[in-house]
């Protein structure tokens, strides 16, 4: 993996709590090194998958310090430093250079919906502050409010620093449009798992996954089998995976998540208000899945 690059399965890893709700690190630890044992190229820590609005900054830099330590030089961490104010999000950023993290992943301010020009200066102004620190943009209308649009994108990806975008928008022909105007060395990445073949078909580079973290070796398999010119072993996988990726996004990120990891014994407990734990009855589909992908020990 080059230095301008995360690879081609980022794992947006859930952050495990404990029974009474606080950050349970010592599995974070364990979680981190599996991982990267079994397909993930980076860790993405205090993403949406890790909950960052409920995670406090001290909650923050302890996990970020510990998955580091954990998996020292095997694989990337970067954290989700982004946020609706740029001045705040340039002091998280610099602390994680720092503390020797990878890269940030940056998303679109989120309800003060500025416009195009407003996303030009945040995400230029926090890329020049922080010098040559590689920045990945977020673009996750869903959650924001807003779209980032490809022109803006391809303007963002003339500076340096700014390598990537996970996007998340659902929309193949604005990751189309993206990869007309901008350089081959700029990576795209899917911001969902059941579009990551598709995207793999129009350029993309990879996907800041979920399901990684109960598949990560078979999206990779399925990524390199793309690569390798094996069109109909990379459709295979994905249509066998298929049923996952849909469930795990059946409600909120990270709930059904979090209760699939819960069932194969990780113990990373549950979500936190405002979000809720799953309901009986996505579980039991959860299982289901699970068993029919042989992802659950045998009783």
């Amino acid at each position: 993996m080059s230095e301008r690059s995360f690879g081609q399965v980022i794992t947006a890893m859930v952050t495990p709590f404990d029974q009474e709700g606080n950050v349970n690190y010592e599995v974070a630890e364990k979680l981190a090194v599996h991982l990267v044992n079994n397909g993930s190229d980076t860790l993405l820590l205090s993403g949406t998958t890790g909950e960052s609005p409920t995670l406090s900054w001290s909650e923050k830099t302890q996990l970020f310090k510990t998955v580091k330590k954990a998996v020292g030089s095997k694989t990337k961490v970067i954290a989700g430093t982004g946020g609706n104010s740029t001045q705040n999000a340039i002091e998280m950023t610099k602390y994680i250079a720092k503390i020797g993290l990878d890269g940030s992943l940056q998303v679109v301010p989120y309800y003060n919906k500025p416009p195009q020009e407003g996303l030009y200066e945040h995400f230029k102004k926090i890329a020049e502050t922080v010098g040559d620190f590689p920045i990945m943009l977020y673009n996750v209308p869903g959650r924001t409010g807003q779209n980032m649009s490809p022109e803006t994108t391809a303007k963002l990806a003339e500076i340096t620093n700014i390598i990537a975008v996970k996007e998340a928008s659902g929309n193949l022909e604005q990751a189309c449009r993206i990869r007309r105007m901008t350089d081959s060395s700029f990576l795209i990445y899917s911001g969902d798992d059941f579009l990551t073949l598709p995207l793999l078909t129009v350029g993309g580079a990879g996907v800041v996954s979920v399901a990684s973290h109960l598949v990560g070796s078979q999206i990779k398999e399925m990524i390199k089998a793309y690569d390798n010119q094996q069109g109909n072993l990379a459709s295979e996988i994905n249509v066998k995976l298929f049923p996952l990726f849909k469930v795990l996004f059946s409600t909120t990120n990270p709930i059904p998540v979090k209760a699939a990891l819960n069932l194969q014994g990780w113990e990373v407990g549950g979500v936190r208000l405002p979000l809720v734990n799953i309901d009986e009855t996505l579980k039991k589909e959860i299982k289901l899945i699970l068993e029919e992908l042989s992802l659950l020990k045998k009783q």
